[in-house]
């Protein structure tokens, strides 16, 4: 399971964070707003621990902005604001559960075992597609059953594509997908990382490409 963490305080963080990397779960650790778009940006997350007192803005502004995008990753809050205004707020928001500081780590775990067994039915976890395999909760890749290591973004992008089989998508959807931008038709950056993402899936004496480019508009996952 690959897990955002957003929170500011240094010593919180790194419990939170050690623990859990010690029960084997991928944290990224975000110290603010700034830093948990970007990383967010880069997706694959199971789920987002989120604290609302930020350096850069508010916890609740993220999430609002997450929802509008129609991100389901699950939420949950961790936050000192223990009011239940506090907590309907954030409820109300688009957050899946609220735990208040101080906490027990084991609870923190328990709650966020629940939130993945609660999503796991809405979700796709594995997506597949002419002998490409996507395991969402493992963040794995495989070709014909052999692991194939991608980066974060490529990762974002395989799923992307995974999702939309047959769908030809315009740079800029992809853009907007992967990068949380509009797409500036001077860059070419969408076609480096479909190149890319061609090169890591390309069979010997492949006849037909996983990647088909449509001119002047995008890519279509075949």
């Amino acid at each position: 399971m690959k897990i955002l963490l957003v929170e500011d305080d240094r010593k919180i963080g790194q419990f939170v964070k050690k623990g859990l990397e010690e029960v084997s779960y991928v944290t990224v650790w975000a110290r603010s707003c700034a830093e948990a778009e970007d990383a967010m940006a880069d997706g694959g997350f199971d789920i987002a621990i989120l604290d609302l007192g930020l350096p850069d803005g508010n916890g609740l502004q993220l999430l609002t902005g997450w929802r509008k995008k129609n991100l389901a990753t699950p939420v949950l809050i961790l936050s000192a604001r223990h009011e239940v205004d506090d907590k309907i707020a954030g409820l109300n928001l688009g957050a899946d559960d609220y735990l208040t500081k101080p906490f027990s780590f084991g609870e923190l775990l328990a709650r966020l075992r629940s939130l993945v067994r609660r999503h796991s039915g809405q979700k796709k976890t594995l997506l597949e597609h002419r002998g490409v395999r996507l395991d969402l909760l493992k963040h794995e890749a495989e070709l014909d059953g052999a692991v194939v290591p991608l980066t974060q973004r490529e990762f974002a992008l395989l799923e992307f594509f995974l999702q939309h089989p047959g769908r030809v998508l315009t740079r800029t959807q992809i853009a907007e997908q992967i990068w949380d931008c509009h797409f500036d038709m001077e860059t070419n950056l969408v076609d480096v990382y479909v190149a890319k993402l061609r090169g890591k899936l390309r069979r010997a004496n492949e006849t037909e490409p996983l990647f088909q480019s449509v001119r002047g508009v995008g890519y279509k996952l075949a």
